[in-house]
Order: structure tokens, then sequence, then C-alpha cells
């Protein structure tokens, strides 16, 4: 049984979906151990789950699950075996699992129709008692569940998920987005709000606005734009400092964009529908751009150039400063696999996060294996050297 956050399945089904690269990259194919996979956490793509699919074939079932860490965990579950993604936009997120009631209420807390948009609340034994400290918080979220007279559970609560959704024809719910302006990024929940208001406390940016943008399929990322004060830009790189000294890892942005001002809507509020999409320049570290020196330092380059989306990078380079992240590792090593035949271990990717300090580790490691390749030929010839020696000082002996 494989269980994965959806942002890493996406990359896991991507590569599949190209057998010659999967196999490029020393996998001879899919584990056949492995018959039975569940995904959750964020939007599964329609169009990755029917291509693992179509490698895959029956033999291996999977699940699309859903569920907040306040109904721990799995809420609802599609078991995908009964049901095909082609052609789909979004795929449905199932039924309620045992134990698990679920709603979908409008504006006036009362059910919706099949079809019609309404907040996801839930309820069950599974619903958690609130959060800890907050009982503000507590009382907004976890409501009493009036719903639950019929089933005699006393005290019984309904949690607001916030998630906006419908049930399809068939019993099945569809997520449809949030009600609020909280997004998912690799498994993480994240206020774009408490962004904004952390890079506005920067002394150059007189205003923000953060995006979670899918500019390519599957790769959810925050972007962050800025507007400085006159005279007074900072790069993305000191920008992504002072966020990281404010905030959690998963909360500091892959990617800035300066602006000489933030568009505008009619009511003079912030246009996040017209705000650019990041373009694929190196971005402004603050570092003057040094080129690849050696064939290690540019075969890496163009590596990270490929996982990144971006058309240059600097030996200095940080990969997290460049919009890396963890995710993004086991494909910087199946590269490195591919193009150097070596082994990297990931937590040598982890420690060297710039172009210069991963080439010189892939160059340490390639020396390391030739050693070993001509110690073992040494070895061969060695034992076959005497092996002639025994056979010559037995036909010298007389008979």
């Amino acid at each position: 049984l494989l269980d994965l956050p959806t942002a890493y399945w996406h990359v896991l089904a991507a590569d599949l979906a190209d057998l010659a690269s999967w196999r490029a990259t020393g996998n001879e194919g899919w584990p056949e151990t492995i018959d039975r996979v569940i995904v959750g956490g964020e939007r599964a793509l329609p169009e990755r789950m029917a291509a693992f699919r179509r490698q895959l074939g029956p033999r291996v079932r999977i699940w699309n699950t859903y569920g907040p860490t306040e109904t721990t965990v799995t809420a609802t579950a599609l078991d995908l075996a009964t049901f095909h993604p082609d052609g789909l936009r979004e795929l449905p997120i199932g039924r309620p699992i045992a134990g698990v009631r679920a709603y979908v209420l409008d504006l006036r807390g009362e059910p919706a129709a099949v079809g019609v948009p309404g907040e996801l609340c839930l309820g069950g034994s599974m619903v958690a008692r609130g959060y800890l400290g907050r009982p503000d918080l507590t009382a907004q979220r976890f409501l009493p569940d009036r719903f639950a007279a019929a089933t005699g559970e006393a005290g019984a609560r309904l949690y607001r998920t916030g998630d906006l959704v419908r049930w399809r024809l068939g019993g099945l719910l569809e997520f449809l987005g949030r009600i609020d302006r909280q997004v998912k990024v690799r498994g993480f929940r994240v206020e774009l709000g408490e962004i904004e208001a952390a890079l506005v406390e920067h002394p150059a940016v007189r205003e923000a606005a953060v995006l979670a943008r899918e500019d390519q399929p599957g790769e959810r990322r925050l972007v962050a734009y800025v507007a400085p004060y006159p005279e007074r830009e900072a790069t993305a790189g000191e920008l992504r400092a002072f966020l990281k000294e404010r905030l959690p890892e998963h909360m500091v942005p892959s990617a800035f964009v300066t602006l000489a001002a933030l568009p505008q809507n009619a009511s003079g509020k912030i246009d996040r529908r017209s705000l650019p999409a990041p373009d694929a320049t190196r971005p402004s570290l603050g570092a003057a751009y040094v080129a690849p020196r050696t064939p290690a330092e540019e075969a890496v380059a163009a590596i990270w150039c490929e996982v990144l989306g971006i058309a240059q990078v600097e030996v200095q380079d940080d990969f997290y400063e460049l919009g890396g992240h963890s995710l993004l590792l086991p494909q910087v090593m199946h590269r490195l696999r591919r193009d150097f035949q070596v082994e990297v271990p990931l937590r040598s990717l982890a420690a060297e996060t710039t172009v210069a300090g991963l080439a010189l580790t892939v160059e340490e490691l390639l020396l390391e294996q030739i050693e070993r390749e001509l110690a073992l030929v040494e070895g061969v010839e060695g034992i076959e050297g005497a092996a002639v020696e025994r056979r010559e000082e037995s036909l010298a002996e007389p008979a």
C-alpha cells in the first residue's frame, strides 16, 4: 500500500507517464508488490490520474481522498476502479467513509440541492474537540450538529471546512475551491493574507499581494508581487531572507515579482487576476551572474533549469532561493542518475544547495566509482595472472 501526498504523487505520475524517462532513471517498472495507492491532501489532476491508470492498468487500484486534520483525517474517498477520469476537469473527492456525515450547506445553513455549490460541513465521531487555546476559532468552526438527532449521538457537532463543494449525481462530492483565501500548497494550508502582512513589514515594500499559481499542471507554488517605495527596491534574495525570519518554510514564496504598482480594479482593490506570471529568467538574488566553469557544473545547471523551469542559473545560486523545494529533489536525483550514471544520495542533494557544491559532489562520486571499477579490474587481472602462473608451474613439473 502506497499512501502519498498529492503533490508528491503528481511528480511520480508525470515521470511514470514517460516510460522512456522512467527507465532511464534506473526504474525497470512498477514494483509488483504495490497494488494499492492512496493520494490526498490537495487537488489531484485528472490528466495525471488517467495517465497513471493507463500505464499500470487495473492491477493497481488507486483512491482519491479528502479530509482536513480537524476530522482526523480522511473523511471522503473515491475508488477510481469504479470511476473513469478521462476527459474530466475535476476529480470527485468521493463519498463519506464509515462514521462520517457530510453536508453541503448554503449561506442560510440549509442543505444545498444536487449541483448547487455550498460549504462542506462534516460530522461524526472523528470530529476534533476544537483548537487548543483558541476558543474564538473553535466557536467559529465547530457548530452543534442539528442534523444528528436521528443518530442519537449526544453533543454531536459539525466542522465547517471552509471548502466549497457540490453534490454530483450518484452521490459523489466535487471540490470547487475555498470560501476564504486559504490555499493548499504541497499539502500545507497557507493563509495568503499572513504572507502579505509579513511582506509589507519590509521597509522597502509599499504594497504586496501573494497568489498560489499553477502555471505548470501539478506544480502549484506561491508567488509574491511587491510594489516598492521609490528608490528602495529589495532583491528576491533579501525578501526571501526577511520572510524566513518570520514565517515557516512552506509559507515563503517560490518566486518574487517586482512591479511599479499593483493593478487595481474599478473599486480600487488589487486586481489579482491581472497579476502576471513570473518570467523564466533568473531572479535577482543580489549576486552577479557567474557562468558554469566545468562540464559537471554545466550539467547540474542544466538540470536545475529543467526542474525549476528557469532559463539560467549561476554557480553559486541557492536551489531554494531559486524557488526549489524538497519535493523537487527526487527529480534532480533521477536526472543526475540519467546524465552521470551515478547515484547521488538524497542527503547530499539537501546539503549541497548550490550548483558548484553539487557539481563537486558529483565529481567526487564519479571518481570513487572509477576507483572502484579500476580496483575490480586489477583484482580480476591479479586473479587471472596467479592462475596462469599456477598453470605454468604445473606444466613445468615432471610427470
